[in-house]
Order: C-alpha cells, then structure tokens, then sequence
C-alpha cells in the first residue's frame, strides 16, 4: 500500500510534502540530497523494501524539502536554517513530542543542528556518510568536477553522479537514481541548492548535541572520507562511530542488514525501562502516577494473545518514553498498566498530557491506516490517576495512603482522561493547568469523599 502524501506548512510559509508507514517509536528519515521525491521513491522496490523494513517496529517519517519532489518548487531561501524549518514543520504537524532522527549526507549538518536546538524533542540521532563542514569534502578534485558538470550538462550531470555515489557497477539502481534526480528537481534548482550546501558548517553545533548520537560510514564511500565521519564522532558528547563495508551512499544497496542490525540495535536502547537507579527515599514527598489500559482483557480476548500482546508492548513503549522525557521513575508495571513517581508534580502532570496526546496521536494513525486497509481500527485508550504524598519506599516499591489513593484515582477515570486529587492540583496552581471540577467522589477504602478534578489535556479546550 502507498503511503498517503499529507502537507506541513512551515514558517515561512513553504508546503512540505511528508508520509508515515508503519507504528511505533517514530522514526523521522530525512532525505539525503536535495533531491528527493517521496512518491517516485517508493515505486523503487529497493528504496520501498528498504523503508518497509525500517517501518517494521516502528513508524517511519519521511518527507521531500523545499525545492524538490512534491514539496514547494518555487523558493528561494534553501539555506541551512530553511531546511531546519523544513523538519521542525513536519514533526510539529504530526505533534511527535520526542522522536529518533536520520538524516545523512548533504543534509546531515542539518540534522546535527535541529538535534543541537531541539535537545528535548531528538531522543536519538543517527548520521550516515556526513560531516560537519562542508567545506571539508566540497573541495576535492571530483566536487569541483561535479560542479561545472552540473552547469553545462544536467542529464549527463545525474548520470554521473548517481553512479559515482552508488557505485560504477550498479547498473539499474543508478539510472533510476539519475531519473528521480531530474524528476525531483529542476537544473536551476539544483544549482542554487548545492551553492547554498557547500557553504553549511555546524562545527560550533557539535557539543551541543546531547543526544545520543550513532555516526555510520562505509569504508569504501569515496564522495567522503572517513575522517569527516571520525570527526563528527568526536566532536559529541554522546556518540559513538560505526564502520561499514561497502562503497554506495544508498543504505538499501550491498549490505543493508549491517546497516539495519546496527540502527535497530541502537534504537533499541532507547526502549529500555524509565528507572533511575536509586530508590526515593523513606519519607519523600513524592506525585504518583498510575496508567491503565481501558478494556485490555476484552482486547486481548478480540484479538487473541500475540496481537493482544503487540498492542500491550505498545503501550508499554509511548509510557516508558515519556516518563524519560519527563524526568519519572517506573516504580512497576502490572501488565497493562504502569505505576510511577515524581519528586515534582508539575512534571508529573506534563507527563501526564505528553502520554494521552502520545497516544491520541497513534490512535488517529491506526485509524487513517484502518481506513485505507478498510479495517477496523485497534485504539489504546488509558486512563491515568494522580495523586501527591509521602509514600513508604521499600524493596524499590511504593506503599502507603498515598499510594492507594492514587490507584483508586486512576480507577474512576475514563479512557483518555487524566484524573487528579485536589492534591496535585493545588500542588500545581498557577503553572498553566486546566481542571474540571468532577465533585467529591467516594473511593473504595476512603471514608471521606475526595474532590476529584479532570485535567483538560486536548487542544482547543
């Protein structure tokens, strides 16, 4: 099935050609060059089985930048910071609060700096075949060739770049390359966008990246040698260099289940659990959080235990991501539903609200999915409780009153609510919260009612 082409308008009002594939962890693939044509790409079988296999575990993002494939032809500003707009329009449409981020090549300094101005929102980065100057690879011999090459001669120009980058002996994948270069992106075009790359330098961004980062080159990548690559591992706080066999830019051509096994293996850990590694102590005061998947025994009984299971594990990865985000400890999970603290109730709450737009945001997914398959939509809907107090820390859990009322808080909301006691919301007065005021409730093992209140999470309410 194609991936539908949706549109992100960017600030300075260019319209960005984007689609997704796949569910999970989000995954956004930048493009590599300045030529990129999302739908002429995935009638490419070795691009689509590529992409498809990226999307396997998680959801893909891709989309075409200014100037090329079904984006806005007509610009003018292609400099670094329009390509960072580019992205930051695409990731703000589809609402992804923390993502992994791909980009490569001659894009990859753009990469380097949104993950350098947006540290709270890239959980991972990987770079492919990149640099940080392009001043460092744009003065070879060849670079210059290829310049004056792209001037005189454009079908000859995608000729002989593609099978350059590719590889001599690639035969059909470089001549259909050198076709979705000339279909992607006018001569003029090209020319402006190159004369602005060759002049992008994020060196200063470099320590700036807190992410953690993966740098991949091929060995025999002849565009770029590997010291640019060495250079990018060295210059972030948190990277690491991976190097491959092999000479072709395209990480879908020679040994691609390297490349896969190593960006799988890598993005794999950022899903381990949102534990940090010392207990609360006795005594602190702390907001508990409790999740719940609503209807999860009849889920699992529609869709049997392994896809039950696949839509648990689900759940289980958007919790556990924005509790990293946010800053919260998994005290423990249940199954289907998680229990956590905070030594903050503001964070508590902001974690609260990042998880039911995490998943509303899946939801509407599955549903367009749904909808293009004509099937019926597999919606996680949780409920989420909050309470404050000084719980008992023991044999790294949680006891106490303060632990119960939170649990019996999470029990009265409904799927996609978020309920607090008064609490936490006095707790978080003038922060910028709204609340429903649900009334006193009576709690199974309270005898006093509790005022409950209803945090208004949606947008526009």
């Amino acid at each position: 099935m194609e991936p539908r082409i949706q549109y992100a308008k960017t600030a300075d009002g260019v319209s960005i050609a984007f689609s997704t594939l796949g569910q999970g962890m989000p995954l956004v693939y930048m493009p590599l060059s300045t030529a990129s044509n999302i739908q002429f790409e995935w009638q490419i079988p070795e691009i689509r089985r590529w992409t498809e296999r990226l999307a396997k575990e998680r959801t893909v993002v891709r989309y075409d930048g200014r100037g090329s494939g079904l984006s806005e032809r007509e610009v003018t500003d292609l400099s670094l910071d329009a390509h960072v707009l580019d992205l930051e329009a695409v990731v703000d449409r589809l609402g992804l609060d923390r993502f992994a981020l791909l980009g490569g090549f001659v894009l990859g300094p753009v990469a380097i700096a949104y993950a350098a101005r947006h540290a709270e929102r890239v959980s991972q980065l990987i770079l492919w075949c990149s640099w940080a100057r392009a001043s460092d690879m744009y003065r070879s011999a060849q670079a210059q060739s290829f310049a004056a090459l792209r001037e005189k001669d454009w079908e000859l120009y995608t000729e002989t770049v593609a099978h350059s980058l590719l590889g001599w002996s690639a035969g059909g994948p470089a001549r259909r390359l050198a076709a979705r270069m000339r279909e992607s992106v006018t001569q003029e075009t090209m020319q402006a966008a190159m004369r602005a790359v060759t002049e992008f330098d994020v060196m200063d961004s470099l320590p700036k990246v807190q992410a953690a980062t993966l740098v991949l080159h091929r060995r025999e990548f002849a565009f770029a040698e590997l010291s640019l690559a060495r250079g990018l591992a060295s210059g972030m706080p948190n990277s690491r260099l991976a190097v491959l066999g092999g000479a072709s830019l395209a990480p879908y051509l020679g040994d691609t289940e390297a490349v896969l096994a190593a960006i799988d293996e890598f993005l794999g850990e950022g899903e381990e659990p949102a534990r940090v590694a010392e207990a609360p102590e006795a005594g602190a005061f702390r907001t508990v959080l409790f999740t719940d998947v609503e209807g999860s025994t009849s889920l699992t009984r529609r869709l049997g235990d392994a896809k039950g299971r696949a839509v648990l594990r689900e759940h289980e990865r958007i919790v556990r991501e924005a509790l990293k985000t946010h800053g919260g400890t998994e005290v423990k999970t249940m199954g289907d539903g998680f229990m956590a603290c905070f030594s903050s109730a503001t964070g508590a709450l902001e974690c609260a609200i990042a998880m039911q737009r995490a998943f509303a945001e899946h939801n509407a997914a599955l549903l367009r999915q749904a909808q293009d398959a004509h099937t019926e939509p597999v919606e996680v809907r949780i409920r989420i409780g909050l309470n404050a107090g000084e719980p008992i820390a023991e044999d790294e859990d949680l006891f106490g009153t303060a632990v119960i009322l939170a649990a019996r808080v999470a029990a009265k909301a409904e799927g996609g609510e978020i309920l607090v006691s008064d609490v936490v919301r006095q707790l978080v007065a003038g922060k910028g919260f709204l609340f429903s005021d649900r009334g006193d409730v009576v709690l199974r093992g309270f005898e006093d009612p509790v005022r409950l209140y209803d945090v208004r999470w949606r947008e526009g309410e």
